[in-house]
C-alpha cells in the first residue's frame, strides 16, 4: 500500500480500532466505588457510522495482525501481568477479530467482553466459538458507550492508539469504560503513551514528489510543480522512514497515563520546542511518532485509597482515577513497551510526517525553535488539525494541515 501525500483517502488511513462496550449494574457499583455519577454516553454521529463500517473490512484487521511488534508486544503485556488477569473479569474495548480477548482468555481470565462497533464483531464470536472460549468470552457488538454489562472489572485492555497516537479519538472510549467499569487499583493495558516529534530530512522523497516535474521525457513540467507540492504535502504523510532522516533527539509533545486522562485533556495538545540540528541538511519537514507502556497497577497505593473510598473519607478529587493522583510507574525496564520510533523495528502505523512545502537549508547547530498544536476538528473529532509554527535562522515559518 502506498502511503504519504494527500493522495491517501481516509479509507486507507483508517488502519485503527474500533469502539466498544456499556453497562449499568455494574457501572453504577464501579462508579459509586470510585466517587462519581457514570458517564452519559455521546451522540452517535454519521460520521461514527462510518468510522466503524470502515472497520468491517478484512484487510484492514490483517494489517493489524501481521504486525508482529503490536501483537506480540501486546501478547508479551498480557503475559507479564498474567497475576493481574487470571480469574478475573476483563474488557476488551474494540476487540476486532477477537485476538487480545483470546489472549486473556488463555491467560486464565474468568471472563473477557470483548466489544466492538463494527460488524467485524460477528467474525469474532465464530472465531471465539472456533477456539472452544465462548464460556470465557462474550463477544459484544456496540460502541462501548451503549452496550450493558452488569458487573465491574478488573482489565481494561484496547489497542486504541491512531496515527500520531491520537487520531481518531478512540482513547475516549477506553477512558469512558475505565470510568464506568474499572475497579479501584484495576488493570489499564496499555498503561501509558508519549508522542514524540523531531525535524527531519528527505530529499529523496522531495526529489520523487516534486523535481520528478522538472523533466518528464524530455518534457519540461515545471509549470505543475506548484500543484505538485499541494498535492503531496497538503495533508500529513504516513509513511517509513530511518534513523538517518531524524535531524535531532526527539521533543516529548505530549504524556498520557491511562489511569488518570480525562477526556478534555485530548481535545488540544500544545507544546513548545528547541531543536538543534545534528547535520546540515536541509529541513523537509517534521516526524511524529509514539510509544506505548504496559505498566502493572501500583497496588500498595491504590488498596490504601480502595480503602479511603469505601470508608467515605477520600474525596472524588483524589481518588486514584482522577487527574489529580500521580501512580508510581514501575522502572522501565521492567515494562513492555511498543515503540514506532524510526529506529525501531516497523509497525503498520510507521510515521506521520507534515511536510513543509519548501525545504529549509539549515547549518550544522541550527536552533529549530516553535510550537505545536494538535487539536480534534470540531465538525469530526476522529481527525486532527495540526498547526506548526517556528523560527530558524532570522525566518518565522507556518504550516497547517489536516490529518483525516
Amino acid at each position: 500500500m502506498v502511503l504519504g501525500g494527500a493522495g491517501i483517502g481516509a479509507q486507507q488511513r483508517r488502519r485503527r480500532r474500533l469502539r466498544g462496550s456499556g453497562g449499568d449494574g455494574g457501572a453504577a457499583a464501579a462508579a459509586a466505588a470510585a466517587g462519581r455519577d457514570p458517564p452519559s454516553a455521546p451522540p452517535l454521529t454519521a460520521y461514527d457510522v462510518s468510522y466503524f463500517n470502515a472497520y468491517a473490512n478484512l484487510e484492514v484487521h490483517e494489517e493489524m495482525l501481521k504486525d508482529r511488534v503490536r501483537t506480540e508486544s501486546y501478547r508479551s503485556a498480557i503475559m507479564q501481568h498474567q497475576k493481574f488477569i487470571t480469574d478475573k473479569v476483563v474488557i476488551d474495548v474494540g476487540c476486532g477479530t477477537g485476538v487480545l480477548s483470546i489472549f486473556c482468555a488463555r491467560a486464565g481470565a474468568r471472563r473477557v467482553y470483548a466489544v466492538d462497533a463494527s460488524l467485524i464483531a460477528n467474525q469474532a464470536k465464530q472465531v471465539v466459538e472456533d477456539n472452544n472460549l465462548s464460556d470465557k468470552v462474550i463477544v459484544l457488538h456496540g460502541r462501548i458507550e451503549d452496550v450493558e454489562i452488569e458487573e465491574t472489572v478488573d482489565v481494561i485492555i484496547s489497542e486504541w492508539m491512531g496515527y500520531m497516537l491520537v487520531y481518531e479519538s478512540m482513547l475516549e472510549s477506553v477512558i469512558f469504560a475505565r470510568d464506568k467499569w474499572l475497579k479501584p487499583g484495576g488493570l489499564i493495558l496499555p498503561s501509558h503513551a508519549s508522542l514524540y516529534m523531531a525535524p527531519v530530512t528527505n530529499s529523496e522523497r522531495y526529489h520523487q514528489s516534486i523535481d520528478f516535474w522538472h523533466n518528464v521525457y524530455g518534457i519540461k513540467m515545471s509549470a505543475l510543480i506548484p500543484f505538485a507540492k499541494l498535492t503531496a504535502f497538503e495533508e500529513p504523510s504516513v509513511e517509513t522512514i530511518k534513523g538517518e532522516n531524524v535531524l535531532t533527539w526527539p521533543s516529548l509533545v505530549t504524556e498520557v497515563d491511562c489511569y488518570t486522562v480525562r477526556v478534555q485533556e485530548l481535545k488540544t495538545i500544545t507544546a513548545k520546542y528547541e531543536f538543534s540540528s545534528m547535520l546540515q541538511a536541509p529541513l523537509h519537514g517534521f516526524a511524529f511518532w509514539f510509544d506505548v507502556e504496559f505498566n502493572g497497577p501500583e497496588l500498595p497505593v491504590l488498596n490504601y485509597y480502595y480503602n479511603q473510598l469505601t470508608s467515605g473519607s477520600l474525596s472524588q478529587d483524589q481518588h486514584p482515577h482522577s487527574s489529580g493522583h500521580l501512580r508510581k510507574r514501575p522502572k522501565s525496564e521492567e515494562a513492555v513497551i511498543l515503540s514506532t520510533a524510526p529506529e525501531d523495528a516497523p509497525t503498520h502505523w510507521q510515521q506521520t510526517l507534515v511536510y513543509m512545502f519548501d525545504p529549509i537549508q539549515l547549518e550544522e547547530g541550527q536552533i529549530v525553535e516553535g510550537s505545536v498544536t494538535i487539536s480534534q476538528r470540531e465538525e469530526h473529532s476522529r481527525f486532527l488539525n495540526i498547526r506548526l509554527e517556528f523560527n530558524s535562522g532570522g525566518r518565522s515559518f507556518e504550516k497547517v494541515s489536516v490529518l483525516r
